[in-house]
């Protein structure tokens, strides 16, 4: 018996990194997965090898930010596999730019695909979500939804936006059991963590100040976004931070240094 057995998931940002780690464990408790992504390649990849090994999964591509991609995703998903249960917004982006160096459009690329994206992705989901009689929206911040980093201007903007938009989310769609939570990674091996202009250090680099100094895995991520799924049936509206101590404050000293 899987944790997710009969319940549908759909999740954006699914053919690599976190997305995908979650694709598979879902998956692998059960759920039949709806992959969504403008990777298509690499998706259609992912979608064949849950399916090879057992699993239920499709893949479509979906640009966030796009009214009818998200409709048509949706869709989709309900016409494959009979209805909504959960709804992982995932897909996101970063750039590197200080706010006096930055233009407009570079600013609302990150804002388009990472808060729009996800705000269209909530609006799409609701009517299948209400209609299978509740359900579980998981939307991925970031420990820059909870303070600021210089240099990400736009990043922090649109995860700040996320946690804003996922507690009223909470408020408007909990009387049809619809739950709606936030996840705020810090630091974790990804391809977006090893892009050359994020990572202009090791990656391991980025976890080392942190309590548990090392950066996180997408398997750690996965196990989260799990628990609010199937087990935090009395969490809406709330923050689940995986950042291994990041945000619990800065480490002056250390009792055995």
């Amino acid at each position: 018996m899987g944790k997710l057995d009969g319940q549908v998931a759909l999740i954006s940002g699914a053919a690599r990194g976190q997305g995908e780690a979650q694709a598979r464990l879902f998956a692998k408790e059960g759920a039949a997965v709806a992959l969504g992504d403008v990777l298509e390649e690499d998706g259609q990849r992912v979608a064949e090898s849950i399916n090879d090994t057992g699993g239920q999964a499709m893949f479509q591509k979906l640009d966030v930010t796009e009214v009818s991609s998200w409709q048509s995703m949706v869709e989709e998903t309900v016409v494959q596999f009979g209805r909504l249960d959960v709804v992982i917004n995932n897909a996101g982006i970063a750039r590197v730019k200080l706010i006096e160096e930055s233009t407009l459009e570079e600013y609302l690329e990150v804002i388009r695909i990472n808060q729009v994206g996800v705000w269209l992705g909530m609006q799409a989901a609701i009517p299948a979500l209400k209609e299978a009689g509740g359900g579980c929206i998981i939307n991925t911040s970031s420990t820059a939804g909870l303070e600021g980093y210089s240099g990400l201007g736009a990043y922090v903007s649109s995860k700040f936006a996320v946690r804003g938009m996922t507690k009223v989310a909470a408020q408007e769609l909990g009387r049809y059991n619809i739950r709606v939570n936030s996840v705020h990674p810090g630091p974790i091996d990804t391809p977006m963590i090893r892009d050359p202009q994020i990572a202009r250090r090791d990656t391991d680099d980025f976890g080392l100040s942190a309590p548990i100094p090392r950066v996180g895995h997408v398997d750690e991520v996965a196990a989260m976004m799990l628990f609010i799924a199937a087990d935090a049936t009395y969490s809406t509206g709330s923050e689940f931070v995986i950042d291994g101590g990041v945000t619990a404050g800065s480490m002056i000293a250390r009792a055995n240094d």
